[in-house]
């Protein structure tokens, strides 16, 4: 007789079998676990440095020594071109303009003729003075010899003095009559020759002001041109009186000195930006200050034999008015400048870079002068900051090269430049 078979019940089946599989299935993900982990524990060892971890070198980042030096503090002011020498061609008789004489915006020469005047009447006034001269001088002739035989006839009383003397008078009021007829030639002489307008100074003509046809005159001075000598031009700029006192009060208390030779000389620099080839030299500091501004003016001559500066034109004026005894240069980029201030990023003696907030002057160049914050001898990183992941960590310093931080980051802004193109 067989054995009844029982009803097995849900998940009563076969235990044994599923605590095996379920033990084949965790045993693989413990073995990952503890894989990952010895991983994170290597690559920790080797970020640490740590023995038989192959650790990173220290990033090398370019750095400057400080060190103490005799700075000009340049200070850039805003200024006007202005001519060396300004005429302005006028109409000294009146008259239709019948010629312009000149090509416009060319260079004239003392004593070229530029306008001409119609001359016809100053030529008829002309030929008339020089009529009435030779009737004076007619007049004064019979005169005089009438007065030398008058002379004898009254020594010897065969005329009354009397008339002896009105002959006389008669013959010195026609001499005087000789002398304004002159006169009037000479005037007459000048109302022709002004129908020719001459240049009175050399230099570059501007366009003409009136036509041919045009009627001028002497009475209201008609401007005809305008010439300008602009060979070398004066370069008017202006500063606040309160700097001129401060720094005067600074040099007063040794804080700062005299530039020198440089105090003299001036940079200009264009609305653009571009540095003009040639400098200029400083003429002088107005004494007095303008109450409407509070601006004290300075002037300054400044070769021009290309034309490039133009009457008129805005420029700025670099100027060196002082200098400080030892001050410190740092290239620009070495710089972080914020709202909090201004700081840098000092190597220490564990070559663990540290920040270090710093007092900022003036720029000269791609420089900054600092006024505070540095020792002579401590090193500043100016160059691979990208280098520079780990923060705190320690870096190799090496000397700055200037053309080298220059040529990486041309070459690094190429790529950018084409990946943006592509995109």
């Amino acid at each position: 007789m067989s054995t009844p078979l029982t009803k097995a019940t849900p998940g009563s089946e076969r235990p044994g079998l599923k605590a095996g599989a379920r033990m084949l299935y965790l045993v693989p993900l413990v073995i990952s676990i503890a894989a990952v982990l010895t991983a994170c524990g290597k690559d920790e060892a080797a970020g640490k440095g740590g023995p038989g971890g192959g650790g990173m070198p220290p990033a090398n980042v370019g750095v400057v020594t400080v060190g103490q030096q005799a700075v000009a503090l340049q200070t850039e002011l805003p200024g006007r071109v202005e001519a060396l020498r300004t005429a302005q061609v006028r109409a000294r008789v009146n008259g239709v303009v019948l010629k312009r004489l000149f090509t416009e915006g060319s260079e004239v020469k003392a004593g070229q003729a530029l306008f001409l005047i119609d001359p016809a009447p100053y030529q008829a006034q002309f030929d008339s003075a020089n009529a009435n001269l030779a009737k004076a001088q007619a007049n004064e002739a019979q005169a005089a010899a009438q007065a030398a035989r008058n002379k004898p006839l009254a020594d010897a009383k065969a005329i009354s003095q009397q008339e002896y003397i009105t002959s006389v008078a008669t013959a010195k009021a026609a001499a005087a009559d000789v002398a304004a007829a002159k006169a009037a030639v000479v005037q007459a002489k000048l109302s022709l020759d002004y129908a020719h307008v001459y240049a009175p100074i050399s230099g570059r003509i501007g366009r003409a002001l009136v036509t041919e046809g045009a009627l001028v005159g002497a009475s209201d001075a008609t401007q005809l041109a305008l010439i300008q000598q602009v060979s070398s031009v004066y370069v008017n700029f202006t500063q606040s009186a309160n700097e001129v006192q401060a720094m005067r009060r600074a040099l007063a208390a040794g804080q700062l000195r005299s530039a020198g030779a440089n105090a003299a000389q001036v940079e200009i620099v264009g609305d653009d930006g571009t540095v003009y080839p040639r400098t200029g030299k400083l003429l002088f500091t107005d004494l007095s200050v303008d109450p409407t501004s509070g601006q004290v003016t300075l002037r300054a001559e400044v070769p021009n034999p290309d034309g490039l500066l133009l009457p008129g034109q805005y420029v700025r004026v670099r100027v060196a008015q002082a200098e400080l005894p030892s001050a410190v240069l740092l290239p620009q980029q070495a710089v972080t400048r914020g709202s909090t201030g201004d700081t840098v990023l000092v190597v220490g003696p564990d070559n663990k870079p540290a920040p270090r907030k710093v007092k900022i002057g003036n720029a000269i160049g791609n420089q900054w002068v600092v006024l505070d914050g540095l020792k002579p001898g401590e090193k500043v990183i100016a160059d691979g900051f990208q280098k520079m992941f780990v923060p705190g960590a320690p870096v190799n310093p090496v000397p700055f090269n200037p053309a080298s931080a220059a040529s990486g980051a041309a070459s690094g802004a190429a790529p950018a430049a084409s990946g943006a193109a592509s995109r």
